[in-house]
């Protein structure tokens, strides 16, 4: 599958909060590392850890700037939009590096700081 397709069925997963559907884009073995969390390996562990950062929200919806493929690595760039339970709203930047093999993803990195996700409202 071309980077770029795979890349929009990854994130129309992530907007849909389908964790499963998330993690159909994993290798098995797959790494998956959210912003400084600690990594997780095995796409059943990632599901259920995006599964439960899916729950703290009420909506997300990605909006990607660039994207560019070197060899079997996927870079792509971007705001996301989180909702909030409370039904208030934020947009963070971000960046993912993945790398890709048989059209699943091995490793997956995010680069995004959820601190004002998660701040007291003030």
């Amino acid at each position: 599958m071309e980077h770029d397709t795979w890349m929009r069925s990854l994130f129309a997963s992530i907007d849909r909060m389908d964790a499963a559907g998330f993690a159909g884009h994993l290798a098995r073995d797959a790494v998956f590392a959210f912003g400084n969390a600690p990594p997780v390996t095995g796409r059943e562990g990632i599901e259920q850890a995006v599964a439960g950062f899916f729950s703290a929200l009420g909506g997300v919806r990605h909006a990607i700037e660039g994207h560019w493929s070197c060899g079997n690595a996927l870079i792509c760039r971007g705001v996301v939009t989180y909702r909030r339970k409370d039904g208030s709203g934020i947009t963070l930047p971000f960046a993912n590096v993945m790398i890709l093999a048989g059209g699943l993803a091995t490793d997956y990195r995010v680069y995004a700081d959820l601190t004002p996700l998660f701040a007291p409202a003030g």
